[in-house]
């Protein structure tokens, strides 16, 4: 018996399913890191604000900043 080649539309549906996996991950962890720097802000080590770019600038109380991107994270200082 032959292999059995796989039909291109059950490649197309893997390859979307896929992606959708991994966005959804994507999204999971960005919610996490967000949560996370919430939870500095409220417990006062940390201020945040949205910088003129749109992206927002967090500075901790030890005098480091950073950029956050729409998929990038920067540190600025």
């Amino acid at each position: 018996m032959g292999a059995m080649a796989r039909s291109p539309e059950s490649s197309t549906d893997a390859t979307g399913q896929t992606q959708a996996a991994g966005s959804r991950r994507a999204s999971d962890a960005k919610s996490m890191v967000m949560a996370a720097i919430g939870a500095l802000v409220d417990d006062g080590k940390a201020k945040w604000n949205r910088a003129a770019t749109g992206e927002i600038e967090l500075r901790l109380l030890t005098g480091e900043v950073f950029l956050f991107g729409e998929v990038s994270v920067t540190r600025v200082a």
